[in-house]
């Protein structure tokens, strides 16, 4: 694989690990101790924190904050405009405040302008639809749409709907 490519305009700071073969697009910011891996495309204004990690092959499209203590796993997909949350209770001023994990892992796909609230795991190669709102945890394969998210069917690998099963 190639040497990583970063666009003039975007800001990875020293610290921050990249893999090769990744591009990071237009006006990216990419903070101290994130780890992206090989082969990974980051779009325009995509923001990865202090700490977060990002698997390899993963396609994180433009205008996304992915916020410290998620972790996205190899071969995730996170649509236009979606948003991770770290904090359960948020508060302007909160000197208790911790962040609350989220990971998503391998294969899973969100869709554009989904909201994934702090604290839950998406599975294997789940599919989370365009506009959802995550509040609970999403199984491996399952099919998750609405708001708040509810269950409609599983996918395979693919991406394929194979069954409308309405039992998660």
């Amino acid at each position: 694989m190639s040497d990583p490519f970063v666009h003039p305009s975007a800001e990875v700071e020293d610290g921050a690990t990249v893999g090769a073969g990744t591009r990071i697009w237009h006006l990216c910011h990419v903070r101290t101790g994130a780890r992206i891996g090989a082969g990974c495309t980051l779009g325009r204004n995509v923001y990865v924190d202090a700490g977060v990690a990002v698997g390899d092959r993963v396609k994180i499209q433009n205008n996304v904050s992915v916020y410290a203590g998620v972790t996205l796993e190899d071969e995730v997909f996170v649509g236009p405009s979606a948003v991770f949350t770290n904090d359960l209770r948020p508060r302007a001023q909160n000197p208790d405040w911790v962040v609350t994990p989220t990971l998503v892992r391998r294969g899973a796909s969100i869709g554009a302008n989904a909201t994934i609230v702090c604290g839950v795991e998406i599975g294997e190669y789940a599919m989370v639809a365009a506009g959802s709102v995550v509040t609970r945890p999403v199984q491996p394969y399952q099919l998750v749409a609405g708001n708040p998210a509810r269950h409609l069917g599983w996918v395979d690998e693919r991406g394929e709907v194979v069954s409308r099963d309405g039992r998660a």
